[in-house]
Order: C-alpha cells, then sequence, then structure tokens
C-alpha cells in the first residue's frame, strides 16, 4: 500500500487513513489495543499509548459529570469509554468503519446508531473527525490522530472545532524530527509488508506560533503540555483551554 507524501491534501491523506485502518491493519489494531499478547515494538507502543490516555484523562480531570465531550479520532474506543466511566456524555467519530464496529463490541455504553449520548453513555459514528456534530462540547480530545497531518491541516482541524467548544481542545502531535518518521517506516509496529501511515512531526513552538497568529483560535490559550516516549510511540500533548 502506498500512502500519500507529506504535503498532500487532509482529503486525499484522511482517505489513505480509512483504508488503512479499515483494511490493511484492523486485526493489528484490534490486537494492539487489546490484552492480547504482541512483539515487544507493539508492546512499547501499547505502553505509551496507555501512558498518553492515562495523561489526556488528568488533563481533562477525574470528574466530567455533565461534561459534553468529542472524541475524534477515537479508534477502537478506549479513552471514549475511560470519558463515560468519569460521567461524560461522549460522542465518538473514527474515520474507519472498522474501528467503530470494534469500539461498539467492546463497550455496553454505546447507544444505538443515530441516538445522542447521555451521561455515561457513548455515541459512536464513522466519517471525519473534522465535521463531527455541531456541539456545543465541554471537551474536544484528539489522541494520535492528527499525528499524520502537516501543519496547515492541524490548524485548520483545531479551527473546525474551536466553535463548537466551551472548555479546551486536548490533541497530540508527533515532536519529534525525520528520524521518528523513518522508525515508523521501518514497518515493525505492523505485520510484515504493511507499512503505518507516515506522521508528520510538527515542533511545537511552530504550531504554537501558528495557533496564536490563527483567528479562530484567538479565544483560547495555551495550557498542559506533555511528552510521552516509550520505544517506536512518541508523541506530545498539548492543550488549548478557551478563555
Amino acid at each position: 500500500m502506498t500512502l500519500p507524501d507529506p504535503g498532500k491534501s487532509y482529503a486525499q491523506k484522511r482517505d489513505a487513513l480509512e483504508h488503512y485502518f479499515d483494511r490493511t491493519a484492523a486485526d493489528a489494531w484490534r490486537a494492539l489495543t487489546s490484552d492480547e499478547k504482541v512483539s515487544k515494538i507493539r508492546a512499547t507502543v501499547r505502553a505509551g499509548r496507555d501512558d498518553m490516555r492515562a495523561a489526556i484523562l488528568a488533563t481533562l480531570g477525574d470528574d466530567l459529570s455533565g461534561a459534553q465531550l468529542l472524541d475524534a479520532g477515537c479508534g477502537t474506543g478506549a479513552l471514549a469509554v475511560a470519558a463515560a466511566e468519569r460521567g461524560a456524555a461522549v460522542t465518538a467519530i473514527d474515520v474507519s468503519p472498522t474501528m467503530i464496529e470494534i469500539a461498539r463490541e467492546r463497550t455496553a455504553m454505546a447507544v444505538p446508531a443515530g441516538a445522542t449520548a447521555g451521561p455515561g453513555e457513548i455515541a459512536f459514528s464513522a466519517g471525519d473527525m473534522s465535521a463531527a456534530p455541531d456541539g456545543p462540547f465541554t471537551h474536544v480530545v484528539a489522541m494520535d490522530s492528527l499525528i499524520h497531518y502537516e501543519l496547515p491541516d492541524i490548524i485548520e482541524a483545531l479551527s473546525a472545532w474551536a466553535p463548537r467548544v466551551t472548555g479546551s481542545i486536548v490533541f497530540t502531535i508527533a515532536p519529534g524530527t525525520p528520524m521518528l518518521m523513518a522508525m515508523h517506516a521501518v514497518g515493525g509496529l505492523f505485520p510484515r509488508g504493511d507499512r503505518a501511515p507516515a506522521i508528520a512531526p510538527v515542533p511545537p513552538a511552530r504550531l504554537l506560533k501558528a495557533i496564536a497568529a490563527t483567528p479562530a483560535l484567538k479565544d483560547f490559550t495555551p495550557g498542559r503540555t506533555l511528552r510521552v516516549s516509550r520505544g517506536f510511540y512518541k508523541s506530545q500533548l498539548m492543550e488549548l483551554v478557551k478563555r
């Protein structure tokens, strides 16, 4: 499978990601996000994702009662479930219908398709994370769903969510160097012969400068930041808080 090169449009990357996660790597991600035994490389990725999920939840707080949360790029639903367990009404969207099917299989918190989630419930749907329901949402969370996109596309996604948010946007970026992209191209994370989608490292300082210069984000101020590095997993949490 050949994925788009950096610089391609958001829509092209989104479509390639849908194909990858929906078909090529569905079984790999089902295993990675479960309790199944995996390779040492995948185990470091699993541990890194667990650490990042915990960091995001700590940023949101232990009690999410009354909160409306959008999980943008929810994958197999682990963060959505954890947020619902803390009392949030969760809208969870992912580009891959297969990931959504897996997420639904793993929790009794899912409401019927098309229904609205209440406190402690999750409304799963497949689609474009930047075209999710209007909200309003107390929080928007995007864990490792923006790491494949260049800076302009990240700004575009943040700007699309901004009018729907009353509290914060908590998201992650790939903060590294070209070496980080090379690590992901090795192919050890997924079955031999399959390539993981290319990531697009973005310097945090450059991103913050772009955010400050974006009119749609003028009501947000930078909050918590934290980097998680576990073997092949390298990701940085960033928070934008509504003034």
